[in-house]
């Protein structure tokens, strides 16, 4: 365990207890937003490949019809 995390595991434990749920919210926030960052990085790399295919762009009539071909197989799903 490195010197940063015996710090902070000892300042935790000096916490009175009502304080010890908002460490957890504030972890859960730094997480969270970790977790988008990662997200936004992969989802960028993902936009650069597909940009790279030079496909033509897709007709407002492809779009209509992949969300009914979409909400057509929900609904074979769902019965």
């Amino acid at each position: 365990m490195s010197t940063t995390e015996q710090v902070l595991i000892e300042k935790i434990r000096q916490l009175p207890p009502q304080r010890l749920a908002e460490v957890v919210n504030f972890v859960e926030f730094l997480a969270a937003r970790e977790a988008r960052a990662t997200a936004g990085t992969r989802l960028g790399g993902g936009l650069a490949k597909l940009d790279a295919l030079n496909l033509p762009p897709i007709s407002d009539e492809e779009i209509a019809a992949e969300i009914q071909a979409a909400r057509q197989d929900r609904m074979a799903r769902h019965t």
